[in-house]
């Protein structure tokens, strides 16, 4: 069936429903909902009900080189009783901060702004006919205390993955590697080193020098807050040898075999690296000493010598079978 025919067949049953439908009788049910609703909404704007309200804090006229002691509130929570309709004013008006001049309001060595100075605040943001049942926080600290810094050093946290073929090839670095703090003085003395925020490096290809945020210590300051994290990154590919299988120490009367007599050398070594390897920089090499004191007559296979650039060497086979032959 064509989506044509589907169409003209639903639009058809449409059409046989509404025509069984007695509007004599829905349309005066929907219209006295209507008219419900319009009451109920006349009735919630003329009466007076609670709401909630938020008001965002801002802090002016800091002294200068100083930092609160203690954590301040970045808003106050209100629970308020008007009009509806001023309630309903709230949710769409611009949400103007509150702000706390801290050189006047520490007058009077004053520590906290509370009581009835905090009460009138709030009211110069609310609408003259709004009551406050209450707020919280209900008191804001304003302690101030002289700004301290000290260097400490940054440490990455965070992980970094490679494409295929492509490895770190040495440890990252960050720059710059210390960075200043600035706070109180209790503040700047717990802190010993600061880290970055977890940050995941994904599909590297090449090396790469990408920033990192700083993670926030609550009333501390960073000078810078973001750094720089170099990481190394080679391309590598895969390369194969066969090389023999070699004792060393045996007497001259005795010669070892191996079975079989060469092993299969697969390692990862960068594009720049490749051409300057050969396969005489591999030697497996087993001491005729240990031989004697195997049990059996298998011996696992280990690289006695090989280039220190090289990454995830095998050998293949693993292991081999000897025995001793006189000459």
């Amino acid at each position: 069936m064509s989506l044509k025919s589907n169409i003209n067949n639903s639009w058809d049953k449409l059409k046989t429903t509404f025509t069984k439908v007695d509007w004599g009788k829905v349309l005066p049910f929907f219209l006295f909902l209507i008219l419900a609703f319009i009451f109920w909404m006349f009735l919630f704007f003329e009466r007076k009900t609670d709401g909630s309200h938020r008001i965002p804090v801002k802090y002016v006229n800091m002294p200068k080189d100083e930092v609160f002691v203690d954590e301040v509130p970045s808003h106050i929570d209100l629970r308020i009783r008007d009009h509806g309709k001023e309630l309903f004013r709230y949710l769409f008006s611009k949400r103007d901060s509150l702000h706390i001049d801290v050189v006047d309001a520490q007058r009077n060595n004053k520590v906290k702004v509370q009581g009835n100075d905090l009460k009138q605040l709030i009211h110069t943001k609310l609408f003259s006919s709004t009551d406050i049942i209450g707020y919280l926080p209900a008191s804001i600290p304003i302690k101030t205390s002289k700004l301290f810094s000290k260097i400490v050093p940054v440490v990455f946290d965070g992980e970094k993955r490679t494409s295929a073929r492509h490895l770190v090839v040495d440890s990252i670095s960050i720059i710059p590697n210390e960075v200043k703090i600035l706070g109180t003085k209790e503040q700047v003395q717990s802190i010993t080193q600061v880290s970055t925020e977890y940050t995941v490096f994904e599909n590297l290809k090449a090396t790469s020098q990408l920033p990192a945020k700083l993670k926030p210590i609550d009333g501390v300051m960073f000078e810078p807050n973001v750094v720089d994290i170099y990481i190394p990154i080679y391309e590598f590919t895969e390369r194969v040898f066969e090389i023999p299988i070699l004792s060393k120490n045996s007497p001259s009367t005795l010669d070892v075999k191996f079975f079989p007599s060469r092993a299969k050398i697969t390692f990862l070594v960068t594009l720049d690296n490749y051409k300057k390897i050969s396969s005489d920089d591999f030697e497996i090499a087993i001491d005729y000493n240990s031989l004697r004191e195997t049990e059996g007559d298998q011996v696992e296979l280990k690289l006695s010598k090989y280039p220190s650039f090289i990454l995830n060497p095998k050998i293949s086979p693993e292991m081999v079978e000897f025995l001793f032959e006189y000459k």
